[in-house]
């Protein structure tokens, strides 16, 4: 049976941090701020936004909700954005995206603040993570698994990595930084022929796919750790599930993280953590 690798611990001694790290802050006048940038009532920006608030609560860091309606104009739209990449009483930006269509998504990443990217969206926070300096931030879920990682003592230095899936979102990003902990990584993709050979030959599995249930005990041997950075929901079992099918690896592997309880319980917890850094580098 394999370690569970779950999310709760890991968040919560990133949120005991964060406490500390915030009171230090501000016995030196400084506030942490996220402003959350929402366009339209999306169901799933809702609840996004919702667990954000909640997190930021917890830890003491304050909220700057910046609403805009569906329909607004694209000018009004990028002066808001403007207003908040300037306002230094705000040090992350929280920017909800796909946007409506008629405002131009592209120019949007472009346009926000790197030093205030704490979603890690931009081109600029990506260049951070390929340059492993502090340009921006890295994407939330990326760094969720590398925080699970750390927590648990999985140390990467010297081993063969695969991460399943070539996303700006999660595969490029955690790629890079396994590779800056010193690990052999290979990314696998759609394109890839035989994965289960290459996934059979690595320590350490990100599985970010997208692909629900797509891995089975196949891909799989004694002695891994998989962070399934999956969540996809199963109509037929009523639940939410991974990219690997749980049941049948999980008696295989050394370690797992579950879905749910997992990679998603940590990112919300890491783009707070982002914020509480932002403000700390406006000290340097």
């Amino acid at each position: 049976m394999a370690v569970l690798l779950k999310g709760k611990a890991v968040a919560d001694a990133l949120s005991e941090a964060m406490v500390e790290d915030v009171n230090k802050l501000v016995e030196k006048g400084v506030s942490p701020t996220l402003a959350i940038f929402r366009v339209g009532e999306r169901s799933d920006d809702l609840a996004y936004e919702k667990g954000a608030m909640k997190r930021c609560e917890k830890v003491g860091v304050q909220v700057k909700n910046v609403v805009l309606p569906g329909d607004v104009e694209e000018s009004v739209f990028f002066d808001t954005l403007e207003q908040l990449n300037k306002d230094d009483s705000v040090h992350g930006i929280l920017m909800f995206q796909p946007l409506p269509r008629h405002i131009d998504g592209q120019k949007a990443r472009r346009m926000l603040a790197a030093e205030k990217d704490v979603d890690g969206g931009t081109d600029g926070s990506l260049v951070g993570v390929f340059t492993n300096t502090e340009m921006g931030f890295a994407p939330c879920t990326a760094q969720a698994a590398m925080e699970i990682l750390k927590y648990y003592d999985i140390d990467p230095c010297g081993k063969k990595a695969v991460v399943i899936g070539r996303s700006l979102v999660i595969g490029r990003p955690v790629a890079m930084m396994l590779m800056h902990k010193n690990a052999t990584v290979t990314i696998c993709h759609t394109r890839t022929k035989d994965i289960p050979s290459i996934t059979k030959d690595a320590d350490i599995i990100i599985a970010a796919s997208g692909q629900m249930e797509s891995l089975g005990k196949e891909y799989f041997h004694e002695g891994q750790t998989i962070i399934d950075v999956g969540i996809n929901w199963n109509e037929a079992k009523g639940k939410l599930c991974g990219d690997v099918k749980f049941e049948e690896v999980e008696p295989i592997v050394e370690a797992i993280t579950p879905v749910p309880g997992g990679v998603g319980s940590v990112t919300t917890c890491v783009l707070v953590k982002h914020v509480v850094e932002a403000a700390k580098r406006t000290l340097s």
